[in-house]
């Protein structure tokens, strides 16, 4: 990580021996310095560090919307990097089991996920109606029901 350090809490009393900030990367991220969350976003006075900054700069975030990183890098705080969405538009932008399900078109056998060959699933799953037809008609499944 190398580029300019730009110091948040510089009127802090604790500024001198824990400088919080973010530091200009060349790739265009802000990568953060200071705490972090667990699950590996920037963390300051119990905030989300990439949401404190954001406001800071470009105004409040509607409550209904979320923020979601452009870059995909959960320490940035650039603010050009992030924008605001819903949450199911956050979910359906990543790379998580959900957004891959979503992102299908034809089911294993090659069926076209769309229209009227689609099953809703309890689960706010997705099922292939012509597959699931085709399991229904055979002979162990058949005996089964009787």
């Amino acid at each position: 990580m190398t580029g300019a350090f730009i110091q948040l809490n510089e009127h802090s009393r604790q500024a001198q021996y824990r400088p919080v900030g973010y530091v200009i990367c060349e790739n265009g991220c802000w990568e953060w310095v200071g705490g972090r969350t667990s699950t590996g976003y920037g963390s300051y006075l119990g905030r989300r560090a990439h949401r404190m900054v954001y406001e800071r700069l470009r105004g409040p975030i509607p409550p209904t919307l979320t923020i979601d990183h452009l870059c995909r890098n959960r320490i940035c705080v650039n603010p050009d990097h992030m924008e605001p969405v819903t949450h199911r538009e956050n979910t359906l932008r990543g790379t998580n089991i959900a957004a891959t399900l979503a992102k299908l078109t034809h089911c294993k056998r090659g069926h076209l996920l769309s229209g009227d060959n689609v099953l809703p699933q309890r689960t706010h799953g997705r099922r292939c109606k012509t597959c699931r037809l085709a399991y229904e008609a055979t002979p162990q499944r058949r005996n089964r029901r009787r």
